[in-house]
């Protein structure tokens, strides 16, 4: 299945299609997953990416920071995977947890409107400005210029203050 799809999947993320990957989703698109027995389970090549199983689980809330937007992103990591990005931008350098390997300060990454992450769970409502933002890439994506209407994110951005002051 994996290579009935890899076409396709390739071809809409080099076109600047809108893509959110999560854990399992971000390390397949990756070169390969090492085992801790070292078995390399090949992964579909589309990202300069790769990872490695590791002994310990990576679990807990994350605090990230995105200078491009100058945004700060929570979530809830829970990952033995080791992902290491080669150059690829991150989606933020870790503030709080471990990111994709305990090792870079680096989580997720960027690769043109792809994004990926270890974040799991309530991502995009505990991250408005992330959701708006998947959002308008996606219908410039199809209607070339829009203006999005602001929501009212107050709610929501009062949960994620709530996080980030609890844990910082």
């Amino acid at each position: 299945m994996i290579n009935n799809k890899k076409e396709a999947i390739k071809n809409y993320i080099e076109n600047g299609k809108v893509f959110l990957s999560i854990c399992g989703g971000y390390q397949l698109l990756g070169k390969y997953y090492t085992t801790l027995e070292g078995e390399k389970l090949e992964g579909l090549g589309i990202l300069d990416i790769y990872t490695e199983a590791g002994n310990e689980r990576f679990i807990g809330n994350t605090i990230i920071y995105n200078k491009e937007f100058d945004e700060t992103y929570v979530g809830f990591e829970n990952h033995s995977g080791r992902t290491y990005t080669r150059d690829l931008k991150p989606l933020g350098i870790v503030k709080l947890g471990k990111g994709n390997n305990g090792e870079d300060q680096k989580e997720g990454c960027i690769y043109k409107n792809t994004f990926c992450t270890y974040f799991h769970g309530s991502l995009l409502s505990k991250n408005p400005e992330l959701a708006d933002r998947l959002i308008k890439l996606a219908l410039e994506n199809k209607y070339n210029e829009v203006c999005l209407t602001s929501l009212d994110d107050t709610l929501e951005i009062k949960a994620k203050q709530s996080i980030i002051n609890k844990f910082q």
